[in-house]
């Protein structure tokens, strides 16, 4: 139950830096970034996998770089859901998810080197 929650502020801190640092992604206060986490979790678990099945084909065809408008539309999704979380245009619908993944990776190995007991996701 920790590493959930340790995972929930991990993606929830990350959201905070992508709305620094890609202009077109805002989050109005830190709750929001919590329901934005949990948002974004709901959306990779139940509507990414199938997204990425039927964009199979155009994933063949451009070599895998269609994954990043899959990665895109996702994190616009879970924005859509979260009041107070917004996305905007190409550039942050594009390098949103990116940052937020090296952020939640950085953040996500930090807690996993201060608590190596929990297994972090």
């Amino acid at each position: 139950m920790k590493a959930f929650f340790l995972t929930l502020l991990a993606i929830a801190l990350s959201l905070l830096v992508v709305d620094l640092v890609v202009p077109g992604v805002d989050l109005a206060t830190f709750p929001a970034a919590l329901l934005g986490a949990a948002s974004i979790g709901v959306v990779n678990s139940f509507i990414k996998p199938i997204l990425s099945v039927l964009s199979l084909p155009f994933n063949i065809v451009t070599l895998g770089l269609f994954s990043v408008v899959v990665n895109g539309l996702c994190f616009w999704l879970a924005a859509v859901a979260v009041p107070g979380f917004t996305v905007h245009g190409l550039f942050a619908f594009i390098f949103g998810p990116i940052v937020l993944s090296l952020v939640n990776t950085f953040l996500s190995n930090y807690f996993a080197q201060r608590e190596p007991e929990l297994e972090m996701e």
